[in-house]
């Protein structure tokens, strides 16, 4: 096996990655039905812990869409040949990104505030604690990838309205781990 060329990893790049994404809603998807099973047989002995998620989640949950948003945009000015302001939404994105985790963190220190840790309680709260944290996982490797798009966008300007695959693939990570967080999100907040 040799070096690929540039074609060829062009044209391996977007299927990988969406057999990557695949792969992380196989495990979200596990998670989330093993927290279903696992709140029914603790709701049928009446020992599940019912608590309101913090207010973080909510903010945060407002901030990785706007971000999603901020994205968007940049790519249609990337469409436009406009590389300057799309490396600047590029990091106002990244950003946004590093706000989600400080308020996910927040969330977590206003859980712990209230006595709900992951671990030595209920385990309704470790649920909490495994979902969130693995996505956090995540997103800590979005803005990874964030910090590369914007590097490879702002600085060297490898991106052009013709030639920005690079930057669709980040995107589509991102908006995915936006939409993921969604699922996520509301689906903690109704199946409590």
């Amino acid at each position: 096996m040799g070096k690929l060329s540039a074609a060829e990893k062009k044209k391996v790049q977007l299927p990988l990655l969406w057999i990557g994404l695949g792969s992380i809603v196989m495990t979200f998807a596990g998670l989330t039905s093993g927290y279903v099973v696992h709140r029914s047989a603790k709701l049928a002995d009446n020992s599940w812990l019912q608590f309101p998620l913090p207010m973080e989640f909510a903010y945060a949950t407002a901030v990785i869409v706007l971000s999603s948003l901020v994205l968007v945009l940049a790519k249609s000015q990337i469409r436009r040949s406009n590389i300057a302001l799309a490396g600047n939404l590029t990091l106002l994105a990244l950003i946004m990104g590093l706000a989600f985790l400080y308020l996910q963190w927040q969330g977590a220190v206003a859980l712990m505030d209230q006595g709900y840790f992951f671990t030595g309680g209920n385990s309704a709260s470790s649920w909490v604690y495994v979902i969130a944290g693995l996505h956090w996982i995540h997103v800590i490797s979005g803005i990874l990838v964030l910090l590369y798009t914007w590097y490879r966008t702002a600085i060297l300007k490898v991106h052009t309205a013709k030639e920005h695959q690079g930057f669709r693939a980040s995107s589509i990570y991102w908006h995915f781990l936006d939409g993921l967080w969604l699922y996520l999100y509301f689906f903690l907040l109704f199946i409590r």
